[in-house]
Protein backbone atom coordinates (compact mmCIF):
# COMPACT_ATOMS: atom_id res chain seq x y z
CA UNK A 1 0.00 0.00 0.00
CA UNK A 2 1.59 3.22 -1.18
CA UNK A 3 0.27 5.25 1.77
CA UNK A 4 2.14 2.96 4.16
CA UNK A 5 5.36 3.28 2.17
CA UNK A 6 5.18 7.07 2.14
CA UNK A 7 4.56 7.12 5.88
CA UNK A 8 7.37 4.63 6.56
CA UNK A 9 9.81 6.82 4.60
CA UNK A 10 8.74 9.81 6.68
CA UNK A 11 9.26 7.89 9.94
CA UNK A 12 12.72 6.83 8.78
CA UNK A 13 13.80 10.26 7.53
CA UNK A 14 12.54 12.13 10.61
CA UNK A 15 13.59 9.46 13.12
CA UNK A 16 10.07 9.20 14.52
CA UNK A 17 8.43 6.38 16.47
CA UNK A 18 4.82 5.27 16.12
CA UNK A 19 2.38 3.19 18.13
CA UNK A 20 -0.95 1.82 16.91
CA UNK A 21 -4.33 1.37 18.58
CA UNK A 22 -6.66 -0.47 16.25
CA UNK A 23 -10.25 -1.52 16.67
CA UNK A 24 -12.03 -1.89 13.32
CA UNK A 25 -8.79 -2.34 11.35
CA UNK A 26 -7.82 -5.27 13.56
CA UNK A 27 -4.06 -4.96 13.12
CA UNK A 28 -3.92 -3.98 9.44
CA UNK A 29 -1.90 -0.85 10.19
CA UNK A 30 0.64 -2.73 12.30
CA UNK A 31 0.84 -5.44 9.67
CA UNK A 32 1.66 -2.91 6.96
CA UNK A 33 4.28 -1.19 9.09
CA UNK A 34 6.25 -4.38 9.69
CA UNK A 35 6.56 -4.93 5.94
CA UNK A 36 9.41 -2.39 5.94
CA UNK A 37 12.90 -3.49 6.87
CA UNK A 38 14.25 -1.36 9.70
CA UNK A 39 10.81 -0.59 11.10
CA UNK A 40 11.75 -2.11 14.47
CA UNK A 41 13.54 1.15 15.27
CA UNK A 42 10.34 3.12 14.57
CA UNK A 43 7.35 0.92 15.48
CA UNK A 44 7.15 1.02 19.28
CA UNK A 45 4.13 -1.22 19.83
CA UNK A 46 0.59 -1.90 18.73
CA UNK A 47 -2.71 -2.86 20.28
CA UNK A 48 -5.84 -4.37 18.82
CA UNK A 49 -8.42 -3.11 21.30
CA UNK A 50 -11.62 -4.51 19.93
CA UNK A 51 -13.57 -4.46 23.19
CA UNK A 52 -14.41 -1.44 25.30
CA UNK A 53 -12.69 -3.11 28.23
CA UNK A 54 -9.45 -3.31 26.24
CA UNK A 55 -9.71 0.35 25.27
CA UNK A 56 -10.02 1.33 28.94
CA UNK A 57 -7.37 -1.09 30.22
CA UNK A 58 -4.68 -0.58 27.58
CA UNK A 59 -5.29 2.91 26.21
CA UNK A 60 -6.76 4.84 29.13
CA UNK A 61 -9.99 5.57 27.28
CA UNK A 62 -12.41 6.93 29.88
CA UNK A 63 -15.42 4.78 30.70
CA UNK A 64 -17.49 7.97 30.76
CA UNK A 65 -16.50 8.66 27.15
CA UNK A 66 -17.61 5.21 26.06
CA UNK A 67 -20.92 5.56 27.91
CA UNK A 68 -21.65 9.06 26.62
CA UNK A 69 -20.38 8.85 23.02
CA UNK A 70 -19.78 5.16 22.35
CA UNK A 71 -16.74 3.30 21.06
CA UNK A 72 -17.25 4.70 17.58
CA UNK A 73 -16.82 8.41 18.19
CA UNK A 74 -14.46 11.31 17.76
CA UNK A 75 -13.77 11.42 21.49
CA UNK A 76 -12.90 7.73 21.69
CA UNK A 77 -10.59 7.93 18.67
CA UNK A 78 -8.78 10.90 20.22
CA UNK A 79 -8.36 9.16 23.58
CA UNK A 80 -7.16 5.97 21.88
CA UNK A 81 -4.51 7.85 19.89
CA UNK A 82 -3.29 9.82 22.87
CA UNK A 83 -3.43 6.76 25.12
CA UNK A 84 -1.31 4.58 22.87
CA UNK A 85 1.17 7.39 22.24
CA UNK A 86 1.66 7.90 25.96
CA UNK A 87 1.72 4.20 26.85
CA UNK A 88 4.36 3.44 24.22
CA UNK A 89 6.26 6.69 24.77
CA UNK A 90 6.10 7.15 20.99
CA UNK A 91 6.23 10.29 18.91
CA UNK A 92 3.00 9.35 17.13
CA UNK A 93 -0.12 7.50 18.20
CA UNK A 94 -2.57 6.39 15.51
CA UNK A 95 -5.98 4.92 16.29
CA UNK A 96 -8.97 3.56 14.40
CA UNK A 97 -12.48 2.85 15.61
CA UNK A 98 -15.50 2.17 13.45
CA UNK A 99 -18.22 -0.09 12.16
CA UNK A 100 -16.89 -2.34 9.40
CA UNK A 101 -20.18 -4.19 8.85
CA UNK A 102 -22.02 -5.79 7.34
CA UNK A 103 -23.96 -5.70 10.62
CA UNK A 104 -23.86 -3.39 13.61
CA UNK A 105 -24.82 -0.12 12.01
CA UNK A 106 -27.60 2.21 13.09
CA UNK A 107 -29.15 5.33 11.60
CA UNK A 108 -26.91 7.44 13.84
CA UNK A 109 -23.80 5.30 13.31
CA UNK A 110 -24.08 3.50 9.96
CA UNK A 111 -21.90 0.71 8.64
CA UNK A 112 -18.74 2.23 7.19
CA UNK A 113 -18.47 5.00 9.80
CA UNK A 114 -14.86 5.23 10.98
CA UNK A 115 -13.01 7.72 13.18
CA UNK A 116 -9.24 7.90 12.90
CA UNK A 117 -7.19 9.75 15.49
CA UNK A 118 -3.56 10.81 15.38
CA UNK A 119 -1.63 12.17 18.36
CA UNK A 120 1.58 14.04 17.53
CA UNK A 121 3.51 17.09 18.75
CA UNK A 122 1.06 17.89 21.54
CA UNK A 123 -1.96 17.74 19.25
CA UNK A 124 -4.65 15.20 18.50
CA UNK A 125 -6.25 15.29 15.06
CA UNK A 126 -9.37 13.20 14.40
CA UNK A 127 -11.00 12.64 11.04
CA UNK A 128 -14.41 11.13 10.40
CA UNK A 129 -15.01 8.91 7.36
CA UNK A 130 -17.88 7.02 5.79
CA UNK A 131 -16.55 4.12 3.71
CA UNK A 132 -18.51 1.72 1.55
CA UNK A 133 -17.96 -1.80 0.33
CA UNK A 134 -17.39 -5.11 2.04
CA UNK A 135 -16.13 -5.47 5.61
CA UNK A 136 -12.62 -6.00 4.25
CA UNK A 137 -12.89 -2.94 1.99
CA UNK A 138 -14.00 -0.72 4.89
CA UNK A 139 -11.08 -1.95 7.00
CA UNK A 140 -8.59 -1.49 4.16
CA UNK A 141 -9.87 2.01 3.39
CA UNK A 142 -9.54 2.94 7.06
CA UNK A 143 -5.96 1.65 7.20
CA UNK A 144 -5.03 3.65 4.09
CA UNK A 145 -6.57 6.82 5.50
CA UNK A 146 -4.78 6.24 8.82
CA UNK A 147 -1.42 6.32 7.02
CA UNK A 148 -2.49 9.48 5.20
CA UNK A 149 -3.47 11.08 8.50
CA UNK A 150 -0.11 10.26 10.07
CA UNK A 151 1.74 11.70 7.09
CA UNK A 152 -0.41 14.85 6.91
CA UNK A 153 -0.20 15.46 10.65
CA UNK A 154 3.57 15.10 10.82
CA UNK A 155 4.08 17.35 7.80
CA UNK A 156 1.67 19.94 9.17
CA UNK A 157 2.87 20.04 12.77
CA UNK A 158 6.45 18.80 12.45
CA UNK A 159 9.61 20.83 12.45
CA UNK A 160 9.87 20.84 8.66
Amino acid sequence: MKQAERTAKLLFSDGLTIATAESCTGGMIASELVNFSGMSAHFAEGYVTYSNEAKVKNLSVKEETLKKYGAVSEDTAAQMALGVQKRANADIGIATTGIAGPDGGTDEKPVGLVYIGCAYAGRVVVRKYRFSGSRYQVRLSAAKRAFELVYDTVVRFGDK
